[in-house]
């Protein structure tokens, strides 16, 4: 067969060029402290955990950070460090220097341990990649009374260099047989704004239906500043104070419509996330009041999650409401406790 001069050239040039674009989609190296390498792309790391994205495996790999002696990346990042500095650069490692990187950006250059990064984000232009949402639900059926109940628990955040944005949803339905329908419905957006010295501003809108309180909606805003105490790849411990404005719509049993209210706030927060696959996130908001005497309201949540493998997880988890002074016929307190399975994106 007569082979024309043009083709043999084209096709080594055509290998040259697919060669050249996988290399192009995987730029970066990571040295593990017993010397294993991975070469990929990094998309993260967040709460002690890597994520590199290799051509060699459906799944991502997920590295956790201590592991980690040396990184070569040519990809810009968005780096928190625990003392709560935010850059927005570079990073690689210091030759002969294990453990060391050099940090990049922002007009400045200096050295750091890659222990003291907390957070490492690839920086990226679509909406997707600053996405982090999951889903969990849960069904219970008792045939003694027909007694039905299904759970839902849900969160949803997307970061940037200076603010990160949250939202969570979280509902309990139950039916029985001969008793009215229950149920009883949270949700919060929340806005931080990062600054130095791991000090940050938060405007939290939260919103609260139950029967047990004859709360037909309460809305609560909220604004104030906050500290992340203890910052690193093991866990955060953070505390917030400020003011918050409480509106609250009764169910017709209460005999009130509507009751508004001025308080102060305080807050602490804690989330534990390097104990193999277990983590723990858990929040409490105290609010005395500014405008009614003696009333006092508490807010906590506690999430428990153990992952499974292709980003599915199980958890417990624990929302409990206080009210010192609730609307007459009202119970003081409410609180749910839900068992769900979901799915985790990010």
């Amino acid at each position: 067969m007569k082979r024309h001069p043009i083709q043999s050239p084209f096709l080594y040039f055509l290998l040259f060029m697919l060669c050249n674009f996988q290399l192009m989609g995987q730029n970066d190296t990571i040295v593990l402290k017993n010397k294993d390498k991975l070469v990929g792309e990094i998309k993260q790391m967040e709460k002690g955990v890597l994520t590199v994205e290799t051509d060699y495996s459906e799944d991502d790999f997920t590295i956790t950070w201590v592991e980690v002696g040396e990184i070569l990346s040519s990809q810009s990042y968005l780096i928190t460090l625990s003392d709560g500095r935010r850059i927005s650069g570079t990073i690689h490692t210091i030759d002969d220097h294990f453990g060391k990187v050099l940090i990049k950006g922002d007009g400045e250059e200096f050295e750091a341990d890659i222990s003291d990064i907390v957070f490492l984000k690839a920086v990226k232009s679509s909406f997707k990649s600053r996405l982090t949402a999951s889903l969990s639900v849960g069904f219970n059926y008792t045939k003694s009374n027909n007694l039905s109940q299904f759970t839902v628990r849900s969160t949803i955040s997307y970061t940037t260099f200076r603010w990160l944005l949250t939202g969570s949803y979280n509902s309990v339905r139950s039916n029985q047989d001969n008793v009215s329908e229950t149920h009883r419905t949270d949700a919060n957006v929340t806005y931080k704004y990062f600054m130095n010295k791991n000090r940050y501003y938060e405007l939290t809108s939260a919103w609260l239906s139950n029967d047990e309180q004859l709360l037909k909606l309460r809305t609560t805003i909220r604004s104030g500043l906050g500290q992340y105490f203890i910052r690193n790849n093991k866990l955060y411990l953070g505390a917030g104070v400020g003011l918050a404005w409480n509106n609250e719509q009764f169910i017709p049993e209460a005999n009130q419509s509507v009751q508004n209210s001025m308080e102060a706030y305080g807050a602490v927060v804690f989330n534990m996330f390097d104990v193999k696959d277990f983590s723990l996130n858990t929040s409490l908001a105290v609010y005395p009041s500014l405008t009614e005497g003696s009333r006092i309201r508490c807010d906590y949540t506690l999430d428990l999650k153990y992952d499974l493998p292709l980003d599915f997880f199980i958890k417990l988890g624990l929302t409990y409401n206080y009210d010192s002074k609730p609307v007459a016929g009202a119970s003081t307190s409410d609180y749910i406790f839900q068992t769900t399975f979901g799915w985790e994106f990010n």
